[in-house]
């Protein structure tokens, strides 16, 4: 139990010793488990809350690909039609309604659902052309699409981040654009992993996690690399903004929040101990404020930070504003 203390009281100190960032504290066991279940489940996706502060989170379970909990951690219910391989998925508002926009990290086709689950827009991976993916041993044509956002113009960004390490641009009815990115200079990407629309800038450009590179990285929404913006990162897995702040979730046991101008502004929840970065840290081993391979990121209208695990158990932390 001292241990326990003692690691949720460095966590929280790294707050404490922010510059000019918000003060946060972890609400335990905060997420209530749907009817007939131990565990969320095997999760290797991404979490995303909607206006009225539902938490979406995805799942790889064919009955369940996207659970739904209320603002208190109850659950309530699933999403019709939601695959089981949303990687990386964004809740978006277009006019006054809010959509699922999530490529499907197998199946290769990009989707837009509403909240209830109906299919707004499908766009196949025969849309992106082949010059711009990888090749399997049989010389075909693959992607491994693992997340995308929206800008505010509604164009679409989606990232083969397990593959060709390109970024795909369509426009709002799902027309393709063009491409940009890839392992090539200038832009030399190992694992873009997870990708955001930076609004903190005008015009909108792209935040992106070049997670073997262990640093983000600027990018305009015409493809030019604008630059590096943060280095020495612990597998950065994904990203949020939020006000004047990007919350970054690294796969090996921490989450780091960069001002606008990439310098570190917090650290915490830091993790270093067996397991980190894998998902099989079984749940007696889980400790309060303490992330073990953070996989997605995502805050409320109040700025409550929410953290999804890599975990064949799942786990979703939620760090309150205060």
């Amino acid at each position: 139990m001292k241990q326990i203390i003692l690691a949720f009281s460095i966590a929280l100190l790294a707050f404490t010793q922010a510059r000019a960032v918000d003060q946060y504290k972890e609400v335990p066991d905060w997420l209530k488990f749907a009817p007939g279940r131990t565990n969320i489940g095997n999760m290797h996706g991404d979490v995303a809350v909607s206006s009225r502060g539902e938490v979406y989170v995805s799942v790889m379970d064919k009955k369940a690909g996207v659970q739904v909990y209320g603002p208190d951690g109850a659950f309530l219910r699933n999403v019709p039609n939601a695959p089981d391989d949303f990687h990386g998925f964004v809740i978006h508002k277009v006019g006054n309604e809010e959509f699922i926009f999530g490529p499907r990290l197998g199946g290769g086709n990009i989707l837009k659902l509403a909240l209830d689950g109906k299919v707004a827009l499908e766009i196949p991976g025969s849309a992106i052309p082949d010059e711009f993916k990888n090749k399997n041993k049989a010389g075909k044509a693959v992607l491994a699409l693992t997340a995308m956002d929206v800008a505010p113009n509604g164009d679409l960004f989606v990232t083969d981040g397990y593959s060709s390490d390109y970024v795909h641009r369509f426009d709002s009815t799902g027309k393709y654009l063009k491409s940009f990115g890839g392992k090539k200079e200038p832009y030399k990407f190992n694992t873009l992993h997870k990708i955001a629309i930076d609004t903190r800038f005008d015009p909108p450009r792209i935040i992106g996690c070049d997670r073997g590179n262990n640093r983000m990285v600027h990018m305009s929404l015409d493809g030019e690399f604008l630059g590096v913006i943060a280095t020495g990162l612990r597998l950065p897995a994904a990203v949020a903004v939020y006000k004047e702040y990007a919350i970054v979730g690294e796969l090996n046991g921490r989450v780091t929040i960069l001002d606008k101008a990439g310098k570190v502004a917090a650290e915490f929840g830091t993790y270093t101990g067996p397991g980190v970065g894998g998902n099989r840290v079984a749940p007696d081993k889980w400790q309060p404020g303490i992330v073990i391979s953070p996989h997605g990121v995502a805050y409320n209208d109040h700025g409550d930070i929410f953290v999804a695990e890599y975990s064949v158990f799942g786990r979703v932390h939620r760090f309150n504003r205060e």
